[in-house]
């Protein structure tokens, strides 16, 4: 049974949910490993794609998304353990909105500083 959620209830999980997946390194983690996909891509080649995220960081993201069910982690039994992240179906899914969201970032980004810039010179309400 499938239960669809109101974001607009205060007690809806999906403000957490939009919480999670609304962060810039969800959306560089997805779109990397989207890229890859449906291969796998180490923990350390991950970090290396995603310029300015630190290790701790990218752990939590990471965790977050495999427990979302986004990601699917593999440990390879060396020395050291190699760690292995893939989308998942439902992780898959996502990429496509959030590849909207980051073109349409892209895409405005120049107007939307230009309207920071006009917002912080004026007088105070």
């Amino acid at each position: 049974m499938s239960r669809r959620g109101d974001l607009f209830d205060p007690l809806c999980p999906t403000r957490q949910l939009l919480d999670r997946i609304g962060t810039k390194w969800t959306s560089m983690a997805v779109r990397v490993l989207a890229q890859e996909a449906p291969g796998e891509v180490r923990f350390a080649d991950l970090r290396r794609r995603m310029p300015g995220i630190s290790q701790k960081m990218l752990s939590v993201t990471l965790r977050s998304l495999v427990r979302d069910g986004l990601v699917a982690r593999r440990v390879e039994g060396s020395v050291p353990p190699r760690v292995y992240y893939r989308l998942t179906d439902l992780g898959l899914s996502l990429e496509e909105p959030m590849a909207a969201l980051r073109a349409w970032a892209e895409q405005h980004m120049a107007q939307i500083e230009e309207m920071n810039l006009r917002y912080d010179a004026a007088p105070g309400d």
